[in-house]
């Protein structure tokens, strides 16, 4: 098996059983599964190590999510540094209400960034001597219809290698080259008119729960990212630019939107900000032959349910247990249904990340779905069965 780094040359043959393209999460975390029963694979990546441990993305957890993480042996700095959160606030009309997810189901979710976890998982996979090729460049598959698929890179250094597997795994995200290999029968997509615009301030969080506040100008989101640092986010025009937001003009709309009495919104420098289109994407069928697809390859929801990181994470949990089952054990049932059960509860959090969506931004003019906005957060926020609803699919504990 290769190392890491191109410390010792490789051949430009190799054999493994699976080839994961892409070192985010969803691929990182494959391989770690993989490991942990005995099934070799290789992870290759276009970006540098330090791009990928750098990448501010998501970095709300669900439940599910984070006993995974502690049963694979991951837990340890997502459990000493990692905010655990018991409900959120829906704000709407000069009200904030709590949804207290522990009355209501029994569950929590944990804020921990999305780069701690890709730090944690290259730590862990670098330390089992894993084989993961940073910076590589021509990445291909091919024979994905065969029982020998071909994953070809060239690395860091320039040299061209070939490896042949057993299987490959697609966790390089929707504009990754995998998606492409294995074209969809039937996409279903849809673009919102709005984006979101999001900081990180070094500022202390000024709320102990994220904070969905709707308002007439637009959602916005105070979430938080460690006690020290805020994440916060504004609505804005889906062809909107970052040069058209100072900081001063964030601050502000941001104390608009969540102005309330005897609450104060404090303020901090800005380290980072960047604006984030909006969009639904599902593809069907997230297998072809030999090539299975996980994560942002195979489906992409809105961030407004924090459900993208999670959906990924499911993917591989189930990937790699249907993958064991197959390659250890010659058992294919899991992985023939791979592609199907995974849909179901895609599905399931792709109209969920809707319904948040549509609920809490806003559209100029538009005083009829304005009012049916307000009417569906009054009675999200007063009856215990819709706010139930809400808690189950937001900490993931709703069956799919």
């Amino acid at each position: 098996m290769g190392l890491f780094g191109g410390a010792r040359p490789k051949p430009v043959a190799h054999r493994t059983q699976v080839g994961i393209v892409g070192a985010g999460p969803s691929g990182l975390l494959l391989s770690h599964l993989l490991a942990r029963s005995g099934i070799e694979s290789v992870v290759v990546e276009n970006r540098s190590r330090e791009y990928c441990e750098q990448r501010q993305r998501a970095g709300l957890l669900e439940q599910a999510t984070v006993s995974l993480l502690r049963e694979c042996g991951l837990g340890s700095r997502m459990d000493a540094e990692g905010l655990e959160h018991g409900g959120i606030y829906l704000q709407y009309a000069g009200e904030r209400h709590h949804i207290d997810f522990r009355d209501l189901v029994g569950a929590t979710v944990t804020i921990y960034a999305q780069t701690e976890i890709v730090k944690d998982l290259i730590a862990a996979r670098l330390a089992d001597n894993a084989w993961i090729e940073f910076s590589v460049s021509d990445t291909e598959v091919s024979d994905i219809d065969s029982d020998r698929p071909v994953l070809r890179y060239r690395d860091s250094a320039g040299v061209l290698h070939e490896v042949v597997c057993d299987v490959i795994a697609g966790c390089d995200g929707f504009h990754g080259i995998t998606a492409v290999a294995a074209p969809p029968e039937r996409v279903w997509e849809r673009r919102y008119p709005y984006s979101w615009l999001g900081i990180l301030a070094d500022v202390t969080p000024s709320t102990d729960e994220l904070i969905y506040a709707h308002h007439p100008e637009g959602f916005a989101l105070h979430s938080v990212r460690t006690p020290q640092v805020s994440r916060l986010y504004l609505q804005v025009d889906a062809d909107d630019d970052i040069a058209n937001w100072p900081d001063d003009r964030i601050w502000a709309a941001l104390q608009r939107r969540f102005a309330l009495d005897g609450w104060t919104l404090q303020e901090g420098p800005i380290r980072e900000k960047s604006i984030t289109p909006m969009r639904s994407y599902v593809r069907a069928p997230m297998r072809r032959g030999r090539l299975f697809l996980a994560g942002d390859a195979a489906h992409i929801v809105p961030p407004t349910g924090a459900k993208g990181l999670n959906l990924a994470v499911r993917d591989v949990a189930r990937l790699a247990t249907a993958l064991v089952a197959w390659l250890r054990d010659g058992d294919s049932r899991l992985a023939d249904e791979y592609a199907d059960a995974s849909l179901r509860r895609v599905w399931r959090a792709t109209h969920f990340s809707w319904w948040m969506t549509q609920m809490l931004h806003t559209t100029p003019g538009d005083d009829f779905g304005m009012a049916l906005q307000l009417a569906q957060l009054r009675y999200t926020t007063t009856s215990r069965a819709a706010a139930t609803s809400l808690a189950e699919n937001y900490t993931g504990v709703v069956a799919a």
